[in-house]
């Protein structure tokens, strides 16, 4: 099972349960849900069905903010070098 199916099902299973009980709020407590979130998800899930279930990142990951490779293995060289630079030992420092 792909985490978007385990997304959608665990959802499904809450709204089934909401359902089969006839109480909403005892449902999301079951479940350790907020109220807002509840509806959220209900409200996304009638108006688009169940692609609307699936969680999706705040916001896209941004590669500019990455550290360059090439600054990366300095960094790493430097460790596995003088293991006075690292805070702690690491299994990094074993590799070289």
């Amino acid at each position: 099972m792909t985490p978007a199916q385990r997304d959608i099902s665990r959802k499904l299973r809450i709204f089934n349960y909401a359902k089969q009980i006839g109480n909403v709020s005892s449902a999301y407590r079951h479940f350790g849900i907020s109220r807002e979130i509840y509806y959220q998800w209900k409200r996304a899930y009638e108006k688009d069905g169940e692609q609307a279930l699936v969680n999706s990142k705040p916001c896209p990951e941004n590669p500019k903010l990455r550290t360059k490779p090439e600054v990366e293995e300095k960094i790493l060289h430097l460790r596995r070098t003088y293991l006075s630079f690292a805070k702690t030992r690491s299994p990094l420092d074993s590799t070289s």
